[in-house]
């Protein structure tokens, strides 16, 4: 192949980027991947060229009304750092490396991990002399090149990166058995990872003022927490799709007072999902003399000027189930929202 001389397969920075399926800057002249949700209905997550994952769903808490993405209560759980996927067609792939065969001198490696850490032109002998004949121009429409996608979620680039096999081939409608090719358990963590749910800001009864020794009523709109759904798919070709959906229901309030100078209601201080899929009991006149199913008694009254932070936290129970009949349970997800709360020293109140 004429022309490949220095920069070899480098874009912004990022060595082999085309060929390791880097994101950022080297993609700035493909579609950018959606990560922001709100209401994820039709929203697409483009990572290259071909390779397309579709979020669609319920998206529980849009960004008007508060909300935000779930945080694992097992501490070492997180979503793949990145995943194989089907990226170019042969002309395609070709096409990027004539484009940005430049740069890199003779022997000199480009910056990555790969398996077999090739020089530059024994990356290019892989797919116009060696493994592959001139990019299998010859097996168009019979499959694909599947590459590396960096997870653009992934905060710790090293870990975006690590997917280090540079573009295999597979036949259109196969599953490869690489680890970490793209399935419906990683869709499944990352329609987890899309998952926003509802602000959790408790109402409380009194609202304004809560009183020393006198139980404040807590509770949640039932018609805000039910099941929130999210699903990703990818067309593999020839007609075959993976995809996984991902639901998370709510299970429990646990509420924090902002001092322990206080009782809670119920002891553990996490509040269950009743049948009508209510959490906790609004107030009613007359039942001021009762203990209220979910809620707090403050013991001593904030400063002068000062508040506590109450905190309410909902934790949600998430379960998968992919196209091809596999599924199971992911980590509970917790989001909470805090608030300031003033409580007054009054020997007696009427309601």
């Amino acid at each position: 192949m004429p022309g490949l001389t220095t920069r070899a397969i480098v874009l912004a920075g990022v060595a082999l980027p085309l060929l390791a399926g880097g994101v950022g800057t080297a993609w700035a002249d493909d579609e950018a991947y959606e990560s922001s949700l709100g209401e994820v209905s039709g929203k697409t997550a483009t990572a290259g060229v071909q390779q397309r994952i579709v979020f669609s769903g319920s998206g529980g808490g849009s960004p008007q009304k508060g909300g935000g993405n779930l945080a694992p209560v097992s501490g070492n759980w997180e979503a793949p750092p990145c995943w194989y996927a089907p990226m170019y067609s042969p002309q395609q792939l070709k096409e990027k490396v004539e484009d940005n065969a430049y740069g890199l001198t003779g022997r000199e490696r480009p910056a990555g991990s790969w398996e077999k850490q090739e020089t530059v032109p024994e990356i290019v002998k892989r797919y116009t002399k060696g493994k592959y004949k001139n990019f299998n121009l010859k097996k168009k429409g019979e499959g694909s090149f599947w590459a590396a996608v960096p997870n653009p979620e992934e905060k710790d680039r090293a870990k975006a990166h690590s997917c280090g096999r540079l573009p295999f081939w597979v036949k259109n409608g196969e599953r490869p058995k690489v680890e970490r090719a793209i399935s419906p358990e990683i869709l499944a963590a990352l329609a987890y990872e899309r998952v926003r749910v509802p602000d959790t800001r408790v109402e409380l009864n009194p609202e304004a003022k809560q009183t020393v020794r006198l139980p404040t009523w807590a509770w949640l709109d039932k018609g805000e927490f039910r099941p929130v759904s999210v699903t990703a798919r990818v067309d593999l070709g020839a007609g075959e799709e993976l995809s996984a959906t991902t639901t998370v229901k709510p299970v429990g309030l646990s509420i924090d007072p902002g001092t322990e100078d206080a009782r809670l209601h119920p002891a553990s201080g996490t509040c269950p999902v009743g049948e009508d899929g209510g959490i906790g009991t609004p107030y009613a006149k007359g039942k001021s003399g009762q203990t209220p199913p979910c809620g707090v008694t403050y013991l001593r009254a904030t400063p002068k000027g000062g508040s506590f932070p109450l905190r309410g936290t909902v934790t949600w129970k998430a379960a998968w189930h992919g196209s091809d009949g596999a599924g199971g349970e992911l980590p509970d997800g917790e989001f909470g929202s805090g608030q300031d709360v003033t409580v007054q020293e009054i020997q007696s109140i009427v309601r």
